[in-house]
Parts: structure tokens; C-alpha cells; sequence
């Protein structure tokens, strides 16, 4: 299993969110040649190591849904995707960036950290506890813009896959309206990948999500997994293929 769970310092203790809250070796050293052959020489053939397809690295930024909350993170679906790029045999490397109770605010302040190092594919998993804080929709999106603009700008091959939200109704028909329409928006705008829905049918089912209500089980992450593949699949096969 090659999945990697990034922890942050600092976690921040929020509402959790509703319906989710080394160094490379050196290259070896050719001898100097004891004599200069000037005839031409045919190209060396390519080495395994150029002939092999890089790993791809696919990242969850996300909140307590994609930390997994409540479950161990081999159960979250993150991982769930892990297995099943595995059993493919795809060279492809998830990376668990989701933190319980991130905002898009914290999520921004937190890309150019995980920007370090290559994004291949970035599952943007936020926003859900923005909506439970009621925080202005175009807030919201203005933080998922500016996280999006930051990874095309550092990695232009880049794929952005965004996971769409819901809110409970609350706060308002309005809010509730503008918040779910946000994210094909924003899918529109940058054309970028949307799951319409990333908890369809988890999401308010009872026996799928923890005695709190409103973080999926074992058997709801399975189905979230399922969900996200049916998107990532396509954007995976498209990058393997060189496409």
C-alpha cells in the first residue's frame, strides 16, 4: 500500500462538516575513456529507467471526509483508490492531504506547501464546512479559484478534479441554492472535472454514516470510492496514456 497521509503541525478544531469536518541517489560516474575513438558511434540503448512510465501522484486536499473521521485511514476512501489503482497495476502514488475541519481558507493557506513537490492529479475536497459556518458562497469560491489558479501555475499539466457539496437547507433556500452551484460553476469556468456530488447516495442515509450523523462508515466510504473513480478513472487513463 503506498498511500501517504500528510499531518499538518496544527490541526484546527472546527465544525466538522455536514454530509462529510528522500534524497535520490547519486548518478554513477563513467570512467574517463584510456583512448578517444573518433568513429560515430550508435546512440546507446534507452535505460529501464527511460523506458519506465513515471508514478503518477494523485492528491486528496480535503477535510474530514477524506481524513477518514472516526475510521482507520486504510478505510477512508483515499485509500480505497489506492487499492484500486493497486490492483490495476498502475504506478500511481495517493497522497491523503485531508485534515478534519479544513476550510477552503485552510486549504488555501496550505497548497503552496504541498505544491513542493509534483501534483500529477489534485481531488479538491473542500468547502462543506464553509457552508456550515455560513461563510458567503462567493468566499468560498474565491478560495477554490485562488487554489486552483496556484496549482496550473506551478504543474500547467496538471488535472483539477473538484468534489461537489451540499449544505442542509438551514440556512436559507438561497444559500443552500448558491452553494450547490457553485462548484459546476466553477467546473465550468476552469474546465476542469466535477463530481456533481461527492456523498450521493451516502449522504443523510443513516445506517451509511456514524452514530453522528454525518460521517460516512466503512460501508459509506466504500460507496463515496466508488463515486470518485468513476471520474478519476478516465482523467488517470488519460495521463497514462499520455493524453
Amino acid at each position: 500500500m503506498k498511500i501517504l497521509t500528510l499531518y499538518p503541525c496544527v490541526v484546527l478544531c472546527v465544525l466538522l462538516l455536514a454530509g462529510c469536518g528522500g534524497p535520490q541517489g547519486e548518478e554513477p560516474v563513467t570512467p574517463a575513456p584510456t583512448s578517444v575513438d573518433a568513429s560515430p558511434q550508435p546512440d546507446p540503448p534507452p535505460t529501464a529507467s527511460e523506458n519506465a512510465r513515471p508514478t503518477l501522484r494523485v492528491v486528496f486536499l480535503g477535510n474530514s471526509l477524506s481524513a477518514g473521521y472516526g475510521l482507520d485511514p486504510e478505510q477512508a476512501f483515499p485509500a480505497l483508490i489506492q487499492q484500486k489503482v493497486d490492483s490495476l497495476g498502475w504506478d500511481i502514488v495517493i497522497v491523503n492531504a485531508g485534515l478534519s475541519g479544513e476550510t477552503t481558507a485552510g486549504g488555501l493557506s496550505r497548497i503552496d506547501w504541498l505544491l513542493r513537490q509534483r501534483i500529477d492529479v489534485l481531488i479538491l475536497e473542500l468547502g462543506g464546512n464553509d457552508g456550515l459556518r455560513g461563510i458567503a458562497t462567493e468566499v468560498t469560491k474565491q478560495n477554490l479559484q485562488a487554489i486552483i489558479d496556484k496549482t496550473q501555475a506551478r504543474y500547467p499539466e496538471a488535472r483539477v478534479v473538484l468534489a461537489g457539496m451540499q449544505v442542509p437547507t438551514n440556512l436559507g433556500p438561497v444559500y443552500t441554492a448558491r452553494f450547490r452551484n457553485l462548484y459546476p460553476e466553477l467546473a465550468l469556468e476552469n474546465t476542469i472535472d466535477l463530481i456533481p456530488f461527492i456523498l450521493e447516495n451516502v449522504g443523510g442515509i443513516r445506517e451509511l454514516n456514524l452514530p453522528d450523523g454525518i460521517h460516512p462508515t466503512v460501508e459509506g466510504h466504500q460507496i463515496v470510492a466508488e463515486t470518485v473513480w468513476k471520474t478519476l478513472r478516465p482523467v488517470l487513463e488519460a495521463l497514462r496514456q499520455g493524453a
